[in-house]
């Protein structure tokens, strides 16, 4: 009991430690800045809001595999009515053309790897192999 003092000064030198980046960012006033995308030049709007999709377009697309592949369902109608045909390929990936400059991005930059291309295959790696 008599190093209650030490385990509790090592703690806190161990948890300022851990959080140094943290608390050196906060200093100089930076935060983490997510990747540099390449935008769509053509389309305004995406089948639903910016704040939505970079939150939940893994559900949405999931929910369309679904409905596509399971329901026969291939038809969305978005966020502000308008009716997209459901497909990465057909639709996302009209506006969002090149994979390595939208989707790789951020995907490497969080660190996940999807298993969209387990199945689909990125449009540029077609067109290559048709010229």
């Amino acid at each position: 009991m008599r190093d209650r003092g030490i385990i509790i000064a090592g703690l806190i030198f161990f948890i300022g430690l851990i959080t140094i980046p943290v608390w050196y960012n906060a200093a100089a006033g930076t935060l983490a800045k997510g990747p540099d995308l390449k935008l769509p030049v053509e389309e305004k709007n995406c089948v639903a809001p910016v704040e939505y999709m970079r939150t939940f377009h893994m559900d949405l697309l999931v929910n369309w595999r679904d409905q596509v592949v399971r329901q026969n369902i291939r038809t969305f109608k978005a966020f502000d009515g308008k009716t997209y045909t459901m497909g990465l390929t057909q639709t996302c990936m009209k506006c969002h053309t090149s994979k390595a400059d939208f989707c790789d991005r951020c995907h490497d930059y969080a660190g996940v790897k999807p298993y969209c291309w387990d199945c689909h295959i990125d449009p540029k790696l077609v067109q290559r192999s048709n010229v």
